[in-house]
């Protein structure tokens, strides 16, 4: 009985319990349940460890190699960003203590803040942080825009660098931005990797360190507390203000299917779940030990592009035919289901934001079959095959290509809805071969809404032919558009531009949003803290027992 009463503790305490386990039991053999509990005390402290499920698996974790939101997510644990971006979509120092712009606006100067080390003890230097900024913009769409105007980045001191460019440009909001290829700061050994090659040293500066030897892709990533850090004062606000760290240990652990993850949140077994999907809402949403929440309050850009090297869609009216005929009310209702989790909106920069826009949104926001037909006659389409990419494993655009086909065939397209997994999607889509021999016509994607709310860091606002994002459309005044865009010297004339960009972009078939789409995360009630932010963070978060 004693040995018996030795496993429940194990089982209750954990394999570090075990010898004090055994004592209590051998206690309870002779002594008073005081015995018991002063063996159990002698026993060291368990790390408050925080399990979480994401929304998708880690496998890549060098940040500037990829946009998934995965990679971006590990990055915020071990990284720091010289700016950030607070709750009011306002740029804030975070690894930065003060900045200054010159009056003409074409110097930046940085300042670091007290306190930065990496994760090896060593201080952090403006020499690191200009070689990131380096690396990053090599990447990073933003990034690559901005650098032609970069006269040079120049070490001052170890805390002080600045930017020198031939002309004025937004340097804060490309540093600063939360998502896409946040700008994450890394040691200068690190920041000269070459850019098409993966980091193998992950030593960050961040309110987390990596556990590499306990990480296993796709399965298990481990985070332990960056004792030395030390956090801005400011209270936190998204990405920005202080990230203080409550929990010793922060566990991502892959599972199974939704239900099994739910299943598992509802029991006790792990803490936090990143996106309840659709379906499973109203099931998380009556548990109560667990709250429901929308932690995203930007959410997620549904959007199509039009392959526009090959028939059918090198023709315009054809390209307008489509964006007529499918309509977001439908495809949201079958994606989403709920109607407080998405809304309809023909704004290619966001709903809601500083470039929102209407322009064109009869367009692409109601299905108008009628008129598409029209389109279609004039054009003299011929049948040609339209073939869509479905990618059936991405919880958050999966039923968007079968409406949109159900849609276009109702308009008289000749429709192949051709189903894979995303991975191999993404490799079909870079295919410019006809649709017999591999090709594609139309493929679905999602961007979180902080990354296409301008025109400079939004993926769609791409049209310089075969140097083009996939999709290749040929559209100068897109191009020449964004330029102006970039040296933009107030923010009116930034917001006409845009204006113009999303009536060309829409006129021409460029990239066609399909609406926004909210998540809601689900955590145990016994957390608090829980932050609101564009991307997933774990600190401010406390763990009762």
């Amino acid at each position: 009985m004693a040995f018996l009463n030795a496993q429940r503790v194990e089982s209750r305490y954990g394999l570090g319990h075990l010898g004090a386990a055994l004592a209590c039991a051998a206690a309870l053999a002779w002594a008073p349940a005081l015995a018991c509990a002063a063996a159990l005390a002698w026993a060291p402290a368990q790390a408050e460890t925080l399990t979480v499920v994401m929304a998708s698996k880690l496998t890549v974790l060098d940040p500037v190699l990829t946009a998934s939101h995965q990679t971006r997510n590990h990055a915020y644990m071990i990284y720091d960003t010289l700016l950030a971006t607070d709750a009011n979509n306002k740029i804030q120092p975070q690894m930065a203590d003060k900045w200054e712009v010159s009056p003409d606006g074409k110097t930046y100067t940085f300042t670091l803040r007290d306190g930065l080390k990496w994760h090896d003890g060593t201080a952090v230097k403006a020499e690191d942080c200009v070689a990131s900024i380096q690396r990053w913009a090599q990447s990073d769409k933003t990034g690559r825009q901005l650098m032609p105007l970069v006269a040079s980045m120049d070490v001052i001191d170890d805390k002080t660098f600045k930017i020198v460019l031939t002309a004025p440009a937004d340097v804060l909001s490309a540093l600063g931005k939360p998502s896409g290829l946040p700008s994450f700061m890394m040691p200068k050994r690190v920041a000269q990797t070459p850019v098409a090659q993966a980091i193998s040293d992950y030593t960050g500066s961040g309110p987390f360190k990596f556990v590499q030897k306990e990480f296993q892709p796709g399965v298990k990533t481990v985070y332990e507390k960056n004792t030395d850090y030390v956090p801005r004062k400011e209270a936190p606000s998204w990405t920005a203000g202080g990230k203080v760290v409550n929990v010793d240990r922060v566990e991502w652990v892959a599972m199974a299917d939704p239900m099994t993850t739910v299943n598992a949140l509802l029991g006790g077994e792990v803490d936090y779940i990143e996106t309840v999907p659709f379906d499973l809402v109203p099931m998380v949403r009556s548990a109560p030990d667990v709250t429901l929440r929308v932690l995203d309050k930007m959410g997620y850009q549904p959007m199509y592009r039009f392959n526009q090297l090959n028939a059918p869609f090198d023709n315009k009216l054809v390209r307008q035919a489509a964006m007529y005929a499918v309509g977001q009310g439908d495809i949201l209702k079958a994606q989403v289901g709920d109607p407080e989790f998405f809304k309809t909106c023909g704004a290619v920069f966001g709903c809601g934001l500083p470039y929102s826009s209407d322009t064109r949104a009869d367009m692409i926001v109601p299905s108008n079959i009628d008129k598409a037909k029209a389109l279609l006659k004039e054009a003299k389409y011929d049948g040609a095959p339209v073939v869509i990419l479905h990618a059936t494993d991405i919880a958050m655009a999966s039923a968007i290509p079968v409406v949109m086909a159900q849609q276009l065939r109702q308009a008289g397209f000749n429709v192949q809805l051709q189903a894979m997994d995303f991975m191999t999607m993404l490799s079909r889509r870079a295919n410019r071969d006809v649709p017999a021999k591999g090709g594609w016509s139309i493929f679905v994607t999602t961007w979180h809404v902080s990354e296409i709310m301008d025109p400079l860091r939004n993926y769609g606002v791409s049209a310089n032919g075969e140097k083009a994002w996939f999709g290749w459309p040929t559209v100068p005044k897109v191009e020449a558009l964004r330029d102006q865009f970039l040296v933009a010297a107030t923010e009116p004339e930034r917001k006409q531009i845009a204006d113009q960009l999303q009536d060309v972009m829409l006129d021409e078939g460029v990239a066609v949003t399909l609406g926004q789409i909210e998540t809601a995360a689900a955590y145990s009630k016994k957390l608090s803290g829980v932050l609101e932010s564009p991307a997933p963070v774990f600190w401010n978060i406390k763990k009762s027992r």
